[in-house]
């Protein structure tokens, strides 16, 4: 079993950047792929980026491409999320999810993941 913890949302005014971290316990997240999704009240749940952990491999949904990086530190068992030059339209959720068993083309799947931490919340004000 994975526990994962997200931190890290905030306020944050349109333009500025943020630092969101997935925390893992539990077992260690090597052979894993970690994802990150976020969600909108209304909306349903969006991929925003994954990160395989052996490969470091990485994959971006497109509306973040160029302004949001994830990254890994196996020393942490964690996961990071940096946001830039975020936007009104950022405003969400965000959970990260991890699963040992998924291939890459279905990573942006929410459904396919069977480990989720409990989301942190992430407002951008205009």
């Amino acid at each position: 079993q994975v526990q994962l913890v997200e931190s890290g949302g905030e306020l944050v005014q349109a333009g500025g950047s943020l630092r969101l971290s997935c925390e893992a316990s539990g077992r260690t997240l090597s052979g894993h792929v970690v994802g990150w999704f976020r969600q909108a009240p209304g909306l349903e749940r969006e991929f925003v980026a994954a990160i395989k952990w052996s490969s470091r491999h990485t994959v971006y949904a497109d509306s973040v491409k160029g302004r949001f990086t994830i990254s890994r530190d196996s020393t942490k068992n964690t996961v990071y999320l940096q946001m830039s030059s975020l936007k009104p339209e950022d405003t969400a959720v965000y959970y990260c999810a991890a699963d040992r068993q998924i291939i890459w083309s279905s990573i942006p799947n929410p459904n396919q993941y069977d480990y989720w931490g409990q989301g942190t919340q992430v407002t951008v004000s205009s």
